[in-house]
């Protein structure tokens, strides 16, 4: 692509103009592909300020890029293997028609790069034999691995728990386990006493008894009880 034609598709881009329909934007229904407005009182007819513009002779590019690609080829729409022959690869460009199915894609599109021609919708295909390895490998990773059930805990009662519960629980399956009996350790032999501590022991006084206490309760017992008299000096009881 030459610099003149870079230029003149630059010309073009700046003069372009988008062209949209009366009503577009108010109604629903009616899309923004261009339709000539018609009516007796039309704005947009009368090219009233801010209604649009119409399309006119002023806003064309310049014949020397009219209907060229942005990338600086003119397009020639292809369908099979014969429409290939004749044509330029200096100054035109293949479009691959979308009614071509990907088996015969891939030999056209192969044919297109092979005489120097420029394909502007090409298109990866993947052959027959690797969708077919390939969609073994995506079921398996599609199917959903089991899940494992949680048991669910039960919801909690209004009932106040109390502290000591759980730990009675937990110290219940402990209780259960068989004492482990531990290694009696060997005793320490008793210092024999001395035999100067012995004698002292045997020479000691025996401890006084306790005798004042039964004399107290003989005494008491001797005694006769006083019997009360009454107001006529008659005793009481008799």
């Amino acid at each position: 692509m030459t610099t003149e034609i870079k230029r003149l598709i630059r010309v073009r881009v700046a003069k372009g103009a988008v062209f949209k329909r009366d009503g577009y934007g108010k109604k629903r229904q009616l899309s923004d592909s261009w339709r000539k407005p018609k009516g007796q009182h039309n704005k947009q007819r009368e090219q009233k300020k801010a209604k649009g513009a119409l399309p006119k002779p002023g806003f064309g590019s310049p014949i020397a890029v009219r209907g060229m690609h942005p990338s600086g080829f003119f397009e020639v729409l292809v369908a099979t293997l014969t429409e290939l022959e004749g044509l330029d690869p200096k100054t035109q460009a293949v479009r691959i028609s979308g009614t071509v199915g990907d088996r015969k894609r891939v030999g056209l599109q192969a044919a297109a790069i092979d005489a120097g021609l420029k394909v502007l919708n090409a298109k990866t295909v993947t052959s027959a034999k690797e969708t077919q390895k390939a969609t073994p490998a995506a079921k398996k990773s599609a199917t959903p691995k089991k899940e494992t059930k949680v048991p669910v805990k039960p919801k909690a009662t209004g009932a106040p728990v109390k502290k000591g519960a759980k730990k009675e629980k937990d110290a219940a399956p402990e209780a259960k386990k068989a004492p482990v009996k531990e290694a009696k350790k060997p005793s320490k032999p008793k210092a024999e006493k001395a035999p100067e501590e012995k004698a002292a022991n045997k020479t000691a006084k025996p401890k006084a008894e306790k005798t004042a206490e039964p004399a107290a309760k003989q005494s008491a017992a001797s005694k006769p009880k006083a019997t009360k008299k009454t107001g006529s000096g008659v005793k009481k009881n008799e």
